[in-house]
């Protein structure tokens, strides 16, 4: 796990546990992360890695599930705050983009309305600062016709335009972390390059840290600075982004390359995927999580789950695999 001196956002341990029935099922176990002012983390993993599931904890937003472990914003602890208090964090210190703007926005409420609810909670402005904030929040996230789409609800703007107003919504009280889930999903390719183009604006303007999550490797390599692959709840591989994509240290960081699309493959090519399904996490196997999908796995793989150690300087992975990978396939899909 990559250490910083004085990380804006400090994640060790963390657990996250929810109770299915009588049983206890943890869906993030013993995750450690540093989060660096103006850094951006990006989290990369299939559905149901954990990777919602750790934003979530981040802001106390998955009431349900226990929390153990600790997230510490600058010197606070977050987790076991009083709610009046972590209220005080929530989006004027670390707000969050939600993967699906259209569920996440009120339907009953126009987009001003909600927009200028954060500044007048956090800041204490007048309604007409608060609309003026607004404005200007939006022009600068690229809004076309910003003053009109203050009137408009969720569902007369379309996908991109949700998505801006999500991401002006969360920046409008100046935050210091932003965390991003899935900011892309169910975008056009021409909106992801405009808001991945929006991001980089942001974070180089404002210095804003940020943890995006997404399961697309694409959009980690556009934007991340470190990359953390989260599978079956925990991270697997942590590393400088441009030393995981030149030198993968776990199987499935290297199995989730191979899935993304090169411009350089065979039209007739069909697209690659991984072989298996991911573990169900209330019947995780007794060694290492992706032993039955990995190509490199040794015997002690089917009993004993690999602690994530440092392979490399700054390089860490969980896996008993000790060589070079190379021989890793994946089924055409």
């Amino acid at each position: 796990m990559t250490a910083i001196a004085s990380p804006l956002l400090r994640i060790r341990d963390l657990s996250v546990t929810y109770r299915a029935g009588t049983k206890p099922v943890e869906v993030v176990r013993s995750v450690n992360l540093d989060v660096g002012a103006g850094e951006v983390v990006g989290v990369v993993g299939e559905s149901g890695s954990g990777k919602t599931q750790l934003l979530l904890s981040i802001l106390g937003l998955n009431t349900r599930a226990q929390l153990h472990g600790s997230i510490r914003y600058l010197d606070q602890e977050l987790i076991g705050l009083p709610l009046a208090r972590l209220n005080q964090v929530r989006g004027a210190r670390i707000a969050m983009v939600f993967q699906d703007p259209m569920t996440a926005l009120n339907p009953y409420l126009t987009v001003g309305r909600q927009i200028t609810e954060v500044v007048r909670v956090h800041r204490g402005l007048s309604a007409r600062a608060a609309e003026h904030a607004a404005v200007a929040m939006l022009e600068s996230v690229h809004m076309p016709e910003a003053q009109r789409q203050l009137r408009r609800y969720p569902h007369e703007l379309s996908g991109g335009m949700r998505q801006r107003a999500m991401i002006a919504m969360a920046l409008i009280a100046e935050p210091q972390v932003l965390l991003a889930d899935e900011p892309t999903t169910a975008l056009d390719v021409t909106v992801q390059a405009q808001i991945l183009s929006l991001l980089r604006e942001l974070r180089s303007r404002t210095g804003i840290a940020m943890v995006l999550v997404t399961h697309d490797m694409g959009v980690i390599a556009e934007i991340a600075d470190r990359v953390a692959v989260m599978y079956a709840g925990s991270i697997v591989e942590q590393a400088p982004v441009d030393e995981l994509f030149n030198h993968p240290r776990h199987p499935y960081t290297e199995a989730l390359q191979h899935c993304v699309p090169r411009l350089d493959t065979p039209v007739t090519s069909r697209l690659a995927s991984i072989g298996g399904v991911p573990p169900d996490p209330a019947a995780l196997p007794a060694g290492c999580p992706f032993a039955p999908r990995c190509a490199y796995r040794l015997d002690i793989c089917q009993s004993v789950a690999p602690p994530l150690l440092e392979a490399a300087p700054g390089h860490w992975k969980a896996c008993h695999y000790g060589h070079a990978l190379g021989k890793m396939r994946v089924e055409a899909a």
